[in-house]
């Protein structure tokens, strides 16, 4: 029998608000990133992030995000929250993929190594 054990964190994409309550309403604690500045922390969000797809916050050509997508950004400020508990631990990411969120994403974790290290897509589970 193999074995197999993924430490990262799952990133599952949601279609809709609706669908987003749904799954912060059930399952492990869970950061939400948007496209969009969400507003307050939605219930049952420990954490968020969000970001502009195309816009960085920090000066063109900066060492630490040359080359790397808003979404891998946002990914990254959520995972340094979460590591130096400046965020409640959260078990799973959850993103509202409405516009070219979801494409952002889903580009960041395959294509920016450092995403790809700490974040996994998950697989959507039928409810």
């Amino acid at each position: 029998m193999a074995w197999s054990l993924d430490a990262r964190i799952p990133v599952c994409l949601l279609p809709d608000p609706a669908a987003l309550a749904g799954a912060l309403a059930m399952g492990k604690p869970a950061a939400l990133l948007t496209a969009e500045h969400p507003g307050p922390l939605p219930e049952g969000a420990v954490a968020t992030a969000s970001f502009t797809p195309a816009i960085t916050t920090h000066l063109a050509a900066c060492a630490c995000c040359q080359g790397r997508s808003p979404a891998a950004q946002a990914l990254d400020q959520l995972f340094q929250a979460r590591a130096r508990g400046q965020s409640k631990w959260f078990d799973r990411v959850l993103v509202l993929a409405e516009g070219l969120a979801g494409e952002a994403v889903q580009a960041a974790l395959r294509e920016d190594s450092m995403a790809s290290a700490r974040f996994r897509l998950a697989v959507p589970v039928a409810g």
